[in-house]
């Protein structure tokens, strides 16, 4: 028997209680979601965004990656929690497979990594949006949309869309003679950075997809 107001979910899904310490599950594919759903463990791609309000103007990766998602119970501990892997990520928010939904408008906290051993993200969050298509004619799930991050960790997600061209732009600049003749590391920094947005002002394509 089912007691009363407790939550129900199918595969694909952990959910816990206030007391829970249950470990992220292996992936299994909730019901209901795309069949073309990114795999965990696969190299992101990037993607325009293609309206969902969630995203907003930035561009989303195709990312498969578990998200602990819990909402407080205003006394420090959890009145719900769950394990969910998403299908796509951005700056600004997330879409979540599942096969149970919050209201429309909920706050919850969050927390996921990018990549394996990689230190965590750690935001609040409102759902903003769901699908409850069949799994024959699309994804089952809702979307966050990002309020705010903890510990600055927000900048894990925006490596994820820039670092590789940072990176690529740091290197060649860090060999020209300018820099070198800089006399510390700060200042090269600083004269990186003046570079980078001097570039993102005189040039007419879009840093975030590489253009």
């Amino acid at each position: 028997m089912q007691r009363k107001g407790a939550t129900t979910v199918k595969a694909g899904t952990a959910v816990r209680g206030p007391e829970g310490t249950q470990t992220p599950r292996p992936f299994v594919p909730p019901v209901g979601a795309s069949r073309g759903a990114p795999t965990p463990g696969a190299a992101p791609r990037i993607e325009m965004n293609q309206g969902e309000p969630e995203h907003r103007h930035f561009p989303r990766a195709q990312l498969a990656t578990h998200f602990d998602l819990w909402v407080d119970d205003g006394a420090g501990g959890r009145r719900f929690s769950a394990n969910l892997v998403s299908v796509n990520v951005s700056v600004s928010g997330a879409f979540l497979a599942s096969t149970f939904f919050l209201p429309m408008g909920t706050v919850v906290r969050t927390r996921f990594a990018l990549e394996e051993g990689a230190a965590p993200v750690e935001a609040r969050a409102e759902i903003v949006r769901e699908e409850r298509g069949p799994e024959e004619e699309g994804r089952s799930g809702f979307a966050l949309r990002f309020l705010d991050f903890s510990g600055q960790t927000e900048v894990a997600l925006a490596r994820l869309f820039l670092g590789m061209r940072l990176r690529a732009f740091t290197e060649d600049y860090l060999k020209s003679q300018r820099a070198r003749s800089l006399p510390n590391e700060l200042e090269r920094v600083i004269d990186v950075m003046a570079a980078w947005e001097l570039l993102k002002a005189t040039t007419p394509g879009d840093p975030w997809r590489g253009e």
